[in-house]
């Protein structure tokens, strides 16, 4: 007891060197569990970039390369599904809702998805999030687009500005389709998913901007009811590059699955997004061994200041240590004494960067879930994580337990024949 009051003491007298040591091991701590964090959430959220979606269905091919194509407009697949296709397995029993998809042409680089207004109804990220606008609102005519967050940033686009759609997924396109401009009458929330980086447009548009009739259906019906005006937005498209389904129940899920893959008017092919996902994260696992190479740097890092900090002050203390000798105290009371010092100095590190963690994560998660797609949990601290700062504070003490030996080994002669 009175050597923790003189530690306690002896830490006050010494506050500057402290703070600093102190301020060091808060800051490794708070990389440390924010790192950690952000690689957990970055797993999940990317395990959820399309979420509540149970199939996937495209034109036979890898699992992967549908998703990329689908979810993240990476590459193209060669073939599309028919629109009898579509409608045949839509209309299945336990199906609740579908969302057809064609991709194939751009705008400056982005790429244009037709679709209906389903997908502004059902499409979901992150966990379970649905698509919100941050201006406007979705297209109510087949000349009109609604832009992705990221798209009307980068390229300055405001409501009621004109669009022109051009051929191709590329950044050079040498067919513009400026006799279709599109109306921007709505601009999506940051998601921090492909959604950002899309332009969306009718599916009947796509039809009718490479020569189709569908804006000929639209004039004919401009008096139709509210359902029928979504049909026009839809249109008879001859193909669509995939669609998305969601199901009543998971055993209609793996039941329809079996069925498309083995589906004979042609070649088709349905993947459940969330175990693709996750393949896919498997072979990206070198981000993930990099941020916990970098975690565990950065505390190394940290520790070994801690080290270097109270060496230098111990040799400053040799005469404090050599008086304390001289009044009775032993060798181990010393090395006891220096051993608490560490030991109170990685405990208030570790509770001051939890604090900061906590702050950091706060201030960052909307950030984070806007630009990255990152869906921060701030929630407490996990098994895992409070393992990691047990680790710490014995590596602390252990750290600790260097200065405290060389402590214990101090004579009193030592320390008196110090010249100040």
């Amino acid at each position: 007891m009175i050597l923790t009051k003189l530690a306690y003491k002896s830490l006050l007298n010494r506050r500057a060197s402290v703070l600093l040591t102190l301020f060091t091991i808060a800051i490794s701590v708070m990389l440390l569990l924010s790192i950690e964090r952000i690689r957990v959430d970055a797993k999940s959220s990317f395990s959820n970039t399309i979420s509540g979606t149970d199939l996937i269905v495209g034109a036979r091919t890898g699992d992967i390369q549908l998703l990329l194509s689908s979810v993240f407009r990476i590459g193209h697949t060669n073939n599309g599904v028919s629109w009898q296709s579509y409608e045949y397995i839509t209309h299945q029993r336990g199906v609740k809702w579908s969302i057809p998809i064609s991709l194939g042409d751009s705008h400056k680089g982005q790429a244009v998805l037709g679709t209906t207004l389903d997908y502004f109804e059902h499409y979901q990220f992150a966990k379970k999030q649905h698509l919100t606008f941050n201006q406007g609102h979705a297209f109510t005519a087949i000349n009109e687009v609604v832009l992705g967050s990221d798209v009307a940033n980068r390229l300055n686009y405001k409501l009621g500005d004109q669009i022109v759609i051009s051929h191709g997924m590329g950044n050079t396109s040498f067919h513009h389709h400026k006799d279709n401009p599109f109306k921007v009458t709505g601009i999506l929330n940051a998601t921090g998913t492909p959604v950002d980086k899309t332009l969306h447009i009718p599916l009947a548009a796509i039809d009718l901007i490479h020569g189709g009739s569908a804006h000929n259906e639209h004039d004919e019906h401009d008096e139709h009811d509210e359902h029928e005006k979504y049909s026009d937005l839809t249109g008879q498209p001859k193909q669509i590059t995939a669609f998305l389904m969601g199901f009543n129940s998971p055993l209609y899920t793996l039941q329809i699955r079996r069925n498309i893959n083995q589906y004979k008017k042609e070649a088709l092919l349905g993947i459940m997004p969330t175990v693709t996902l996750k393949e896919l994260w498997q072979m990206l696992a070198i981000v993930e061994k990099v941020l916990l190479l970098f975690s565990g740097v950065v505390v190394l890092v940290s520790l070994l200041g801690m080290l270097t900090t109270l060496l230098a002050n111990l040799n400053q203390r040799r005469r404090e240590l050599a008086i304390l000798r001289s009044v009775g105290a032993r060798p181990w009371q010393l090395f006891t004494l220096i051993s608490i010092e560490s030991l109170f100095t990685t405990l208030l590190g570790c509770i001051v960067g939890c604090a900061l963690y906590y702050l950091v994560m706060l201030l960052a998660s909307s950030y984070l879930q806007s630009q990255a797609g990152i869906s921060v949990n701030i929630a407490m601290l996990s098994y895992y994580e409070l393992t990691l700062i047990g680790v710490i504070m014995a590596a602390g003490f252990i750290i600790g337990l260097i200065p405290a030996t060389r402590a214990y080994f101090y004579s009193l002669s030592d320390g008196m024949s110090i010249k100040i």
